[in-house]
């Protein structure tokens, strides 16, 4: 019978996998625990800011091909998949919207998501550009 002990560097450090890993990992995890036949259920993927973008990108192709629509109610993730349908909640003023993932975003310090505009006049967001939310991935709708 053979043992095997591991050994340790002294000089490793652990490392913890950036932010949007930890939370998706941790979707990843919650999701399958769901029943599958929880009609709406939904699973916390990430508090944090959101911000909105629009008129300079409308009609232009997002990552996913769709072009741009200020009016549609949709959101830019870094990781989830498109077409992830996403209630948004306002944590300030307790508003939802739900939104569809259809690009890749945001790209300014560790926001969480970029709304369409519409969704940013829905959560009450316009004047100041940004908001605390909490995103749930919905599912079996």
């Amino acid at each position: 019978m053979q043992t095997h002990t591991a050994t340790r560097r002294p000089d490793a450090e652990p490392r913890r996998a950036p932010r949007a890993r930890r939370g998706l990992l941790a979707f990843a995890i919650l999701a399958l625990t769901l029943p599958f036949g929880a009609a709406r259920a939904t699973v916390t993927l990430q508090e944090g800011l959101v911000s909105w973008y629009g008129e300079r990108f409308h009609d232009r192709p997002t990552a996913s091909g769709e072009l741009f629509d200020l009016a549609a109610y949709t959101m830019a993730h870094p990781t989830l998949p498109f077409g992830t349908r996403v209630k948004v909640t306002n944590l300030r003023n307790g508003r939802s919207v739900v939104v569809t993932v259809n690009d890749r975003g945001p790209f300014i310090g560790e926001r969480i998501g970029d709304l369409s505009k519409a969704a940013a006049v829905s959560l009450g967001m316009m004047r100041k550009g940004i908001a605390r939310a909490r995103l749930e991935v919905l599912r079996n709708e």
